[in-house]
C-alpha cells in the first residue's frame, strides 16, 4: 500500500508545532537554570562533611538510576494539582542537576591545589575562596559539558507530553490523530528539533576546543 504524503498537513501544522516549540524551549531554558544552580550545590555538598555528603550522594544516585519518564509520571501523580509545565521544569532541572553536579565536581577537582593554598595564605574566607578563586576557574572548564547537558535536556522534553504539557510533541500527536497525518507532523517536529539542536551542538564543540587550548 502506497502512502500519499500530505503536504498540506505540513503547512497547516507548522504554526501549531511552532507554538509548542516555544513551550519546549521555555522548559529547556528554565530547566537548565534549575539544573545549573542545583548541580553546583550538589558538587559543593560532595566536598562537605559526611552528614551532608552521604545523604546528597544517596539522593543523587537514586535520581540518576531511575528513568526521567518514571520521575515525571510519579511527581505528576502526587502533585497533579500543580501546573504541569512547572512540574516538568522542576523534574527536568532536578534530574539533570545530578549530571551537572558531576561536571562541576570534576571542574572543582581540576583547580590546582596551589590555588587553594594561595587562598589560605591570603587568609581568604571560605566564601571568598569559592567565589573569587575556585568557582570562576571550575565553571569556565565545565561550560561545554553544561551546554551539552542542556542540549540533551532539550531532546528529552518530549517526555513532558505524558504529563499533558502542551509542547511540540503533544501538539504533533493531537494534530496527527485528528487529521490522520502522523508521518508528516512528526517528521516536521523532528526537523524542528534538528534545526534547533544541531547548530547549538556545533557551538558547544567549538567552545570546548577553544577552552581546551
Amino acid at each position: 500500500m502506497n502512502y500519499e504524503w500530505k503536504w498540506d498537513a505540513v503547512s497547516d501544522s507548522f504554526p501549531l508545532l511552532l507554538d509548542g516549540f516555544w513551550t519546549t524551549l521555555l522548559a529547556t531554558v528554565l530547566g537548565s537554570l534549575v539544573a545549573a544552580v542545583l548541580g553546583l550545590l550538589v558538587a559543593m555538598a560532595s566536598r562537605g562533611p559526611a552528614w551532608v555528603r552521604l545523604p546528597v550522594k544517596a539522593v543523587t544516585e537514586f535520581i540518576r538510576s531511575t528513568p526521567l519518564l518514571v520521575q515525571l509520571v510519579g511527581v505528576y501523580t502526587f502533585f497533579g494539582s500543580v501546573d504541569p509545565l512547572t512540574l516538568g521544569i522542576l523534574v527536568l532541572g532536578v534530574h539533570y542537576a545530578t549530571y551537572m553536579g558531576e561536571a562541576y565536581r570534576a571542574g572543582i577537582d581540576a583547580v590546582p591545589k596551589g590555588q587553594w593554598e594561595a587562598a589560605r595564605a591570603l587568609s581568604l574566607s571560605p566564601g571568598r575562596t569559592w567565589g573569587a578563586v575556585v568557582l570562576p576557574q571550575a565553571v569556565r572548564n565545565v561550560l561545554p559539558a553544561l551546554g551539552n547537558y542542556a542540549i540533551a535536556m532539550f531532546k528529552e522534553t518530549p517526555y513532558l507530553a505524558v504529563i499533558t504539557v502542551g509542547d511540540m510533541v503533544l501538539h504533533a500527536r493531537e494534530y496527527g490523530s485528528e487529521h490522520f497525518a502522523y508521518a508528516e507532523v512528526f517528521t516536521l517536529a523532528g526537523l524542528i528539533f534538528l534545526v534547533a539542536s544541531y547548530p547549538t551542538s556545533l557551538l558547544m564543540r567549538k567552545l570546548e576546543k577553544r577552552l581546551g587550548h
